[in-house]
């Protein structure tokens, strides 16, 4: 009889021994949704209303953080920063006036096209009615088209504009004849 229970008892140790290798390896949706935010690496291009804009995606930290560096032709450069927690992206936008609005997804259920992004908290406000980034949704359209609407607060009125950008086809690398 003891030998049975031993047996049972070993055979249930391993058995939730397997069931936490398994869920260790488990991705979670968070991160599932950042390896498809991934794809976005490379250079953008789109238009707003006060000219061209410039978007570079590039793996940052180990390839735990995703950086969008933004170029409007007529204002000051923005970072924002994607990163996975748990089943939710975070987003922390540097934004050009100063202040960091930091942004999470909803619960995040299987892999879609588009992400909605809402306002957890903002730094370096120089008021408390000053403007920043409350919302983000982002849509990849398909491998080569990207939507964003960035919701903005400004007083106690909110305003979205929509940008649309397309990817920038990478440059062939240049073969010199008889070259090494």
């Amino acid at each position: 009889m003891r030998a049975i229970k031993t047996l049972g008892i070993s055979v249930l140790v391993a058995m939730v021994a397997a069931s936490g290798a398994a869920r260790a390896n488990e991705k979670t949706s968070g991160t599932l949704v950042f390896d498809q935010l991934k794809t976005l690496v490379g250079e953008w291009e789109g238009k707003t209303a006060s000219g061209p804009v410039k978007i570079t995606y590039t793996l940052v930290s180990g390839g735990t953080a995703l950086m969008e560096r933004t170029q409007p032709s007529n204002e000051a450069e923005m970072i924002t920063m994607y990163s996975a927690d748990g089943d939710k992206i975070v987003v922390t936008h540097y934004c050009s006036e100063g202040n960091q609005p930091s942004m999470k997804s909803e619960t995040l259920k299987g892999i879609a096209n588009k992400y909605s992004f809402s306002l957890v908290s903002v730094s370096g406000l120089k008021s408390p009615d000053a403007g920043h980034m409350t919302g983000l949704v982002l849509t990849l359209i398909d491998k080569d088209h990207l939507k964003q609407e960035w919701t903005y607060w400004n007083k106690g009125k909110t305003s979205t504009d929509a940008f649309e950008f397309v990817r920038k086809p990478e440059k062939a690398a240049t073969v010199v004849p008889g070259g090494h």
